[in-house]
């Protein structure tokens, strides 16, 4: 299996807290680095994974380069959603992190979850993937929640980035669908050959979570279990609400009636 240094880079911005996928975007994507990871060291064990998120006053490594999974958790637990994306500064920076990889026969790779509107004008984009080229790097986009405004961008990067079809992006609509399970059956994890610019999924045949629980039954068990703690979470709030609305729905009434009287 190819031996790669990955950088995975998540949209941590205001646009991540949309609930229109399960169980919101930013938890989607914190489900999606799990099996991302596994894949990657799995595929080779000498194979390692970096962590950067690009939202707040700008992007920021998280974990660099490494194949130990706990460093990569505690890192998903620190992220905090807000501010906006900055794409072609966060990419220059895990270009960066690439570069200082310790072992220099990894390919160098960057995974980019875009679920926010990209403010970088097409041409810059372009003239970005056209260096990265030169310098070896791969470059796939995980395209979802906003792929009417990104998806003529990104295309446009990955034609100029591509070689030999080492570079990919998928879009992903909303659905009853996890993003994971979506990634787990494409060409990023390499389980779809030939998929390349523009390859469309909305949906999946995979495992539940993108993780089969006969290779890693503990991840798989943590997973599930987040996902009924959000929903959990997300009954509550429901229910608040409801509760809310009824409790000032009588109060409306007795001021009617006395303003009769």
């Amino acid at each position: 299996m190819t031996l790669e240094a990955t950088m995975l880079v998540l949209d941590s911005s205001e646009w991540a807290q949309n609930g229109d996928y399960m169980p919101s975007r930013f938890e989607a994507q914190k489900d999606a680095v799990h099996m991302l990871f596994r894949a990657k060291t799995q595929a080779n064990p000498e194979s390692s994974v970096g962590l950067m998120a690009m939202g707040g006053a700008g992007p920021l490594v998280l974990t660099t380069l490494t194949d130990e999974f706990g460093k990569m958790l505690a890192s998903l637990h620190s992220i905090k959603v807000h501010g906006q994306a900055q794409l072609i500064n966060t990419l220059q920076v895990a270009q960066l992190a690439l570069k200082h990889r310790q072992n220099k026969n990894q390919r160098q790779r960057i995974i980019v979850f875009v679920c926010s509107p990209i403010s970088d004008e097409q041409d810059a984009l372009i003239r970005l993937a056209k260096k990265m080229k030169k310098n070896s790097i791969a470059v796939d986009f995980i395209n979802f929640g906003e792929e009417a405004v990104n998806t003529a961008k990104l295309e446009a990067f990955i034609a100029a980035i591509e070689s030999s079809q080492n570079s990919h992006i998928v879009s992903i609509s909303p659905g009853p669908h996890l993003v994971s399970d979506v990634l787990a059956s494409s060409a990023i994890t390499g389980n779809e050959p030939g998929s390349g610019a523009g390859a469309d999924h909305g949906g999946s045949e995979g495992f539940e979570f993108g993780v089969d629980p006969s290779m890693d039954p503990e991840l798989a068990l943590a997973l599930r279990m987040s996902l009924e703690e959000e929903e959990g979470r997300q009954r509550a709030r429901q229910q608040s609400q409801s509760q809310a609305q009824q409790q000032q729905q009588p109060e409306g009434d007795t001021a009617t009636e006395t303003s009769k009287d």
